[in-house]
């Protein structure tokens, strides 16, 4: 790690069509090999199908899903002489959108739909209703962190 001088964040350019930061965020961690148009689509799309299953705004159901996912709490291992210990830690804000966005794109990739659109669709409309694979890796990321309580003193 460096120890000279603070490296500057990239500024990141919204997306076309909704002029939104968190979702050209969304589509660079949805995107496979470089392909940002076919992501684009893909995330478009399901806000489309969204929008006719729930009759709902499709980008206010998407920034409702990823607030719902996102975790306050996890754990971090720390070496406390010779023995490792799971200590929790608050999650820091940048961490706790890429986490959630992460877990949504990987719990639809497993979902069984037929098509990327579906599937992303179904995810956000099952993190939206607070349920499905991505809240339950919150909780189960957050029962861990409770769990560990008794190691907050151990905090770096």
């Amino acid at each position: 790690m460096g120890r000279k001088k603070v490296i500057a964040k990239r500024e990141i350019i919204p997306d076309p069509k909704f002029h939104d930061v968190l979702v050209t965020k969304f589509v660079n961690a949805l995107m496979k090999h470089g392909k940002k148009s076919v992501a684009e689509g893909i995330f478009y799309r399901s806000l489309d199908i969204i929008e006719e299953k729930m009759k709902e705004e499709g980008l206010k159901v998407f920034k409702k899903a990823i607030d719902n996912v996102k975790p306050h709490v996890e754990v971090k291992s720390r070496r406390v002489g010779g023995a490792n210990y799971q200590v929790p830690v608050e999650v820091r804000p940048a961490r706790r959108q890429s986490l959630s966005s992460r877990w949504i794109i990987e719990f639809a990739r497993k979902r069984t739909e037929k098509s990327m659109d579906e599937r992303l669709a179904g995810e956000f409309m099952d993190a939206f209703q607070m349920r499905g694979g991505a809240i339950k890796r919150r909780e189960d990321v957050h029962r861990m962190a409770e769990a560990n309580k008794a190691f907050s003193h151990f905090r770096f």
